[in-house]
């Protein structure tokens, strides 16, 4: 009788499968188009958002995150390993990785965030009416707003320089906005395309040399992650220089408009988790942002020859570069 404890030791050891197997942890699956700061900051908004709901990466749920470094191949590589590993929850930041994870599957829930129109991509018909399996916050961005507020402050100005990347829907979907927004205050779109984050500063170069009053690049995930790029010039060159992502005053702007791409995430997660809890995806409603901040950088309206109103200035949530010109603005050339 004393052999049987080693027998059954041999046996366990010979047969792993007769050993109790640890629960498998739920997983979410990750992953973004490029290192863009406003999908960086959507990133972090959903991992505190799975964080502040008791989620934490080894512990009772498994987290991957992947980056497709600006490669819409490996986009898609990453959507299919998501798939071929059974992920439980895939949330994909950009219309390209959105793009990616429809291609992939039809079955695993699928949740976007940063994704400027997702009924381009046959998402639904309306934010209740859409795949079963697939739901986020749709970052339409405020363009239109962002040309009115252009012609508020320089309303001398006429042509506006921007710069879009044809390779991306929704780069495509903003320049239509912006040509709509601009023909609505009297302004005229001058447009340079942009393929790669390599030509960004050359393209910028080239709108310098037509003529444009304003440069305001289009936010999508190409130009935005080399905006710093675009700042530097505008001040060599004293051009006024406005943005559609907000922290973009920190990198040249002279005033930005638009989303929290971090409350943006924090949204995203909080329907991660909502799913994960049980919630069918078709029944949770397709989102979108409504708050749109104002930053303005003085110290670059300054450099760049713009002054804003008191009424502006009193707007402004977010003021970099202290006491700065304001009352009504210089004229333009």
């Amino acid at each position: 009788m004393k052999k049987w404890p080693a027998v059954w030791l041999v046996l366990l050891l010979a047969f792993p499968g007769c050993r109790e197997r640890a629960p498998k942890l739920f997983t979410f699956g990750i992953f973004q188009v490029n290192d863009a700061p406003t999908l960086n900051e959507t990133r972090k908004g959903i991992l505190r958002a799975l964080a502040d709901s008791g989620l934490r990466d080894g512990l009772n749920v498994r987290i991957t995150i992947r980056n497709a470094m600006g490669d819409v191949t490996e986009a898609q590589r990453i959507a299919q390993e998501f798939v071929d590993r059974k992920t439980d929850i895939i949330i994909a930041l950009s219309t390209q990785c959105l793009q990616a994870a429809l291609m992939a599957t039809q079955k695993i829930p699928v949740v976007f965030t940063s994704v400027a129109n997702p009924h381009l991509l046959g998402v639904g018909r309306t934010a209740e009416n859409h795949l079963r399996n697939v739901t986020g916050v749709a970052s339409t961005g405020p363009v239109k707003q962002i040309l009115a507020f252009i012609h508020e402050t320089l309303p001398q100005a006429h042509r506006v320089g921007t710069l879009w990347t044809p390779s991306e829907h929704n780069s495509e979907y903003y320049l239509q906005l912006a040509r709509e927004g601009a023909a609505e205050v009297g302004l005229e779109i001058v447009a340079e395309p942009v393929t790669n984050e390599n030509e960004v500063l050359i393209s910028a170069q080239m709108l310098l040399n037509r003529k444009i009053d304003v440069l305001f690049p289009i936010s999508d995930n190409t130009i935005n992650a080399s905006f710093e790029s675009i700042g530097r010039l505008a001040e060599l060159n004293g051009i006024p220089l406005f943005a559609g992502y907000p922290p973009f005053t920190r990198q040249g702007a002279c005033a930005a408009l638009g989303w929290d791409f971090y409350e943006m995430g924090y949204k995203t997660g909080q329907i991660a988790v909502r799913i994960k809890n049980g919630e069918a995806p078709a029944q949770i409603p397709l989102q979108s942002m409504s708050r749109i901040r104002l930053h303005l950088n003085l110290s670059a309206a300054n450099k760049q020859g713009v002054r804003f109103s008191d009424a502006v200035l009193g707007r402004a949530d977010d003021l970099i570069g202290g006491p700065g010109p304001s009352g009504p603005p210089p004229p333009t050339a």
